[in-house]
């Protein structure tokens, strides 16, 4: 999976630990997947894809598509059960289920040029098979109490992403410390300055 903390608002972000709440980072501070194009990139970023998988055949379905599951993973990581009612969350649950039953693309290991192997698909991915390898991880980390134990919700000023604390100590407070822990330290600096001028 590929690695990155986004510093600008068109940036896309793959440091949450999982690529279903990698997903979730693509509505903060804005929309991001407003195109096809940024869609490609996100797919190819997340990993779910080698980096030379041609995805021309992308189209506006499949934005739409990604963003529905996007809103349904959303809810399903902020929003708690109630036993024995029936809710949005059920709801929800119920279409990552039905998202996550389609096989995943296939991986296949090809030599390279120089011998060396490499991680091609079988065949171009198809929507339906992307969104089960992004439900699949959902329903894996929803699944997991480890996981669901050091789920986070940045600390930040107004930011809304999640994250797994792997964190020595579990003590990650900030979606990325560059990001929202940065501002906190501005924001801390600029409390005490003023203090000391007062």
């Amino acid at each position: 999976m590929a690695l990155s903390t986004a510093t600008a608002s068109n940036e896309l972000r793959f440091d949450t630990g999982r690529i279903c709440l990698d997903l979730l980072t693509t509505t903060h501070p804005e929309e991001r997947l407003d195109s096809v194009e940024v869609l490609r990139a996100w797919i190819t970023g997340s990993g779910l894809v080698p980096a030379d998988t041609a995805l021309a055949h992308a189209d506006t379905g499949w934005l739409l598509a990604f963003r529905e599951l996007r809103a349904q993973v959303d809810r399903l990581v902020r929003c708690r059960p109630r036993p024995g009612v029936a809710t949005t969350y059920d709801l929800a649950l119920a279409r990552v289920n039905d998202l996550a039953r389609t096989a995943p693309p296939a991986p296949r290991a090809v030599r390279g040029e120089d011998g060396r192997l490499l991680r091609r698909l079988d065949g171009p991915p198809g929507c339906a098979a992307l969104l089960a390898a992004v439900a699949r991880d959902a329903v894996d980390l929803l699944t997991d109490p480890v996981a669901r134990a050091v789920l986070r919700q940045c600390e930040g000023d107004n930011c809304p992403i999640v994250y797994l604390d792997a964190s020595r100590g579990r003590r990650r407070r900030w979606c990325s410390s560059e990001v929202c822990g940065n501002r906190e330290r501005v924001a801390r600096h600029r409390r005490r300055a003023a203090l000391s001028r007062a």
